[in-house]
């Protein structure tokens, strides 16, 4: 569905660009989508709208009496797959994000942001009805926390060329079959500039 508007408490929701995952093959430069990211964060701040900054570490735990047949998702990306710590600053989000002290910011453990999380309870409290998700992967973190927002009762946005996937066909998939059922798809730039608009009277 193509982008029509943005309530007037829409948050950015940016997904897992954090240090340990910069340099996973990625189907497009993530020095790219990072630098939409930042700018939707940007944007978003200059209105005073919420931006909330999430973190991957670990995966969420499955059957106790044996380790998963083909490892846990973290633990392969880092060449240790049946478990142990995580490198230092592995979870660290990147500075290109500029995190502010406003900012939301949640670790997760599974592939979406709300669940087992307190994210939802912060955007309600904070008036949220609309989420725009950005990050990696589009058909892992950035799907699953769709689905999740749109379950939820949250209008659905998602910034297309601010994500990005390992699997091309997944990233592929993900845009043109599943994005259209959860909500509205546009650009970072279409974005950034329903943002002015409808926050035009603020700068005014």
């Amino acid at each position: 569905m193509a982008l029509t508007t943005l309530d007037p408490i829409t948050a950015l929701i940016v997904i897992d660009l954090q240090s340990g995952l910069m340099g996973w093959p990625f189907a497009h430069p993530i020095g790219d989508i990072v630098a939409r990211a930042a700018a939707l964060g940007a944007a978003f701040r200059r209105h005073g709208l919420p931006v909330a900054l999430v973190n991957v570490d670990g995966s969420s735990p499955g059957r106790t009496e044996q380790a998963p047949r083909h490892g846990n998702l973290i633990g392969n990306l880092i060449g240790n797959p049946f478990g142990g710590p995580l490198p230092d600053g592995w979870t660290d989000l990147i500075p290109e994000l500029d995190r502010q002290p406003g900012d939301i910011v949640v670790t997760k453990r599974t592939r979406g942001a709300f669940a087992s999380t307190d994210l939802e309870s912060l955007l309600r409290a904070g008036g949220v009805t609309q989420v725009v998700i950005v990050g990696v992967a589009t058909a892992g973190g950035v799907e699953s926390t769709a689905r999740q927002a749109y379950e939820a009762g949250f209008n659905v946005t998602l910034a297309i060329d601010a994500m990005t996937d390992a699997r091309p066909h997944a990233h592929a998939y993900s845009i043109e079959h599943v994005f259209p059922r959860l909500g509205e798809t546009g650009s970072t730039q279409a974005i950034i500039d329903l943002v002015e608009r409808t926050n035009a009277h603020e700068l005014a």
